[in-house]
């Protein structure tokens, strides 16, 4: 409709450089819940993931940012020990400590050993255990579907996190 018939106070709301309600966002509707994680500056999700010493992921899940690991942590452990019932002792960051998760995990055969950092001599150092979780992580993010979060199910996200672990350790097996 040309200006001149168009109503001057009828705003341009068919037109497409305007945002007509907050569900016309370009990256669509998210069905399962976001947050944000202000201490890891994080909007979104985040992975949680149990692995072996190799790396190899044993167990992972997508939890909203602002849910602190911590708490779904003992799901994650109990998920883990149906498949790898075998599992005895699991390294974890000083983000799992606390009594919420030990009272969880009582009864189950499985020992929880927090990897505290000592800062002495200040400075970035490698520990041993934790850098396990983040080699894998970062294993994992080479795929540019999982640099960010365009799912919007955790489930599929879950999915293709798999799907990235199972491409490296075919490539380590092809060689």
């Amino acid at each position: 409709m040309p200006r001149s018939v168009r109503a001057r106070d009828r705003p341009y709301s068919s037109d497409h450089r305007h945002a007509g309600c907050e569900s016309d966002r370009k990256r669509g509707v998210s069905i399962d819940p976001i947050g944000y994680d202000a201490g890891k500056k994080i909007k979104g999700i985040k992975r949680n993931a149990l692995v072996d010493t190799e790396g190899h992921a044993l167990a992972i899940e997508v939890i909203p940012a602002n849910v602190q690991d911590r708490d779904c942590a003992a799901g994650l452990i109990k998920r883990a020990l149906e498949k790898y019932p075998r599992l005895k002792k699991i390294f974890a960051d000083g983000g799992y400590a606390g009594p919420k998760l030990a009272s969880a995990l009582v009864g189950l055969p499985v020992e929880l050993e927090i990897v505290k950092r000592t800062d002495k001599n200040g400075g970035f150092k490698i520990l041993r255990r934790r850098w396990v979780i983040e080699r894998t992580f970062s294993w994992v993010r080479r795929n540019r579907r999982l640099m960010a979060h365009y799912e919007a199910l955790a489930m599929i996200a879950v999915g293709f996190a798999k799907l990235a672990m199972i491409a490296v350790m075919l490539k380590r097996l092809t060689g």
